[in-house]
């Protein structure tokens, strides 16, 4: 028997495609799961034509958390009735309503360009990578292309919330605030949806089904999505602290890269294509690697081991030890960024024999880390979600370490690579209540320059020495 409820019609009375050419701005991983292959992270491939593959799934559900986020703030959960969960669907008991957005798979470029990255853990005592915690894994290019298309069913008494909730988190394609895959936290996966192709089906007449069934309506081109479906899309309840700087490169700095060719040197700093060509650039898992573990030496300065270690894991997030550690993302992203003007030299090392003071045996090697000159410059972009007083009070020490050349990046920091000079910084804190405040960080010749409120700069550091001891 059934009691009915499957012959209900949802009264749809107009449906509305929404098309558009997603293309990746740094390197994506969208993993497979497959434990056989010759890497630790393959990709996922469509398995008739080879293409890269970007799964409706993946796609949806990065929308859906934007839309929660813009709606109610980053880790923020509230007992309201949600555009998200309007529009997405939801689950509660036994009950559930089904999503009015229909999500397409996406296939790439045929024959993806790939690139093969190494990841490694390390110890945060000290600063070396921890036994058997070594990895490799695949991501495609920079510049990747995937047609993206979604399909919204509008039922006449929820048309004003479904468009407002499409419009929303299609805005965060629209300008860059979505990534998608793994480590989007540490800047892969950003990418970008730079024109929106719209049509319209109105199911009431006979015309209008038949353009849906043959797929033959006319659409419209527009940049700004919110613009077409005739809404501001203002709606945003985030907070976050984020932290732009700019640095000069003292000496050099090489962070490894996981594959090279024939001829090259044995050690190459860590490359990526950018706009069909391969450029050295500062990677967000090398950056938050170094700021982690000296976050962790700054808490434990100030305060007990145990408070130190919490503080830095609500941060950073938990390191997964044991099936009873509870994962939890990281509130603090970094960004993958190029770096300007280097100076690309090969230098020769070679090892010495300790108690001969001879050079070892076969043991001549080649680098080529990129070089500092006068115009080369580092830029890091931090940003930390729904931040406390005493996060952005360690966020503004991490920053002072790096603006000193006391916390380097990268490998082979003992032989002096990887050294900062700070030139310039722009510090936001944007608040949903209140008005968003900014600081300006400049170093001209050996004076520094504050532009803000000094005092309440020093105020996020105090909270931060008060917790950290409490």
């Amino acid at each position: 028997m059934t009691d009915g409820r499957g012959l209900t019609s949802r009264k749809i009375v107009e449906r509305i495609a929404v098309c558009g050419e997603l293309v990746l701005e740094t390197p994506a991983c969208f993993g497979n799961g497959d434990g056989d292959s010759l890497t630790d992270m393959p990709l996922a491939l469509d398995p008739l034509e080879g293409r890269a593959l970007l799964t409706g799934t993946s796609i949806a559900g990065a929308l859906r958390a934007y839309l929660r986020e813009r709606e109610w703030g980053y880790r923020q959960d509230r007992k309201t009735d949600a555009l998200h969960k309007t529009l997405f669907g939801r689950q509660e008991d036994d009950e559930g309503e089904q999503s009015w957005l229909i999500t397409c798979d996406a296939l790439g470029d045929r024959s993806p360009k790939v690139e093969l990255r190494d990841g490694v853990a390390l110890d945060s005592k000290t600063r070396t990578a921890e036994d058997k915690k070594k990895f490799d894994f695949e991501l495609l290019e920079a510049g990747t292309r995937f047609p993206l298309r979604v399909e919204l069913l509008i039922p006449q008494e929820l048309r004003k919330e479904l468009l407002e909730g499409l419009a929303i988190a299609l805005q965060g394609l629209e300008n860059s605030e979505i990534a998608l895959g793994a480590r989007k936290r540490r800047g892969l996966g950003q990418c970008r949806v730079t024109d929106w192709y719209v049509t319209r089906y109105d199911l009431t007449t006979m015309a209008g089904l038949l353009a849906w069934l043959n797929q033959t309506g006319t659409p419209q081109t527009v940049p700004h999505i919110a613009g077409l479906l005739g809404l501001k899309a203002d709606l945003d309840r985030r907070e976050s602290f984020t932290v732009e700087a700019t640095f000069g490169l003292d000496g050099s700095l090489l962070i490894r890269s996981g594959q090279g060719e024939a001829g090259a040197p044995d050690m190459i700093h860590l490359q990526s294509n950018r706009s069909g060509r391969s450029v050295p650039v500062l990677s967000g898992t090398g950056l938050a690697g170094a700021l982690r573990g000296r976050a962790l030496r700054i808490a434990r300065t100030f305060g007990s081991e145990d408070k130190a270690a919490v503080l830095v894991n609500e941060l950073f997030g938990l390191r997964i030890q044991s099936s009873k550690d509870e994962p939890r993302a990281s509130r603090l992203t970094t960004a993958e960024t190029e770096i300007g003007s280097p100076l690309n030299r090969v230098q020769s090392r070679v090892k010495i024999d300790r108690f001969t003071g001879g050079s070892f045996p076969t043991a001549l090697f080649s680098e080529q880390p990129v070089w500092g000159k006068r115009d080369t410059t580092v830029t890091t972009m931090i940003t930390v979600q729904q931040p406390t007083y005493a996060q952005i009070g360690l966020v503004l020490l991490l920053l002072k370490d790096l603006w000193t050349g006391d916390l380097p990046l990268g490998g082979e920091i003992s032989v002096g690579r990887g050294r900062l000079k700070g030139q310039k910084a722009t510090l936001t804190y944007k608040r949903a209540d209140a008005a968003s405040e900014q600081w300006t960080i400049t170093q001209t010749g050996d004076q520094l320059r504050v532009d803000g409120d000094k005092d309440r700069l020093e105020k996020f550091v105090t909270d931060f020495v008060k917790e950290v001891r409490e």
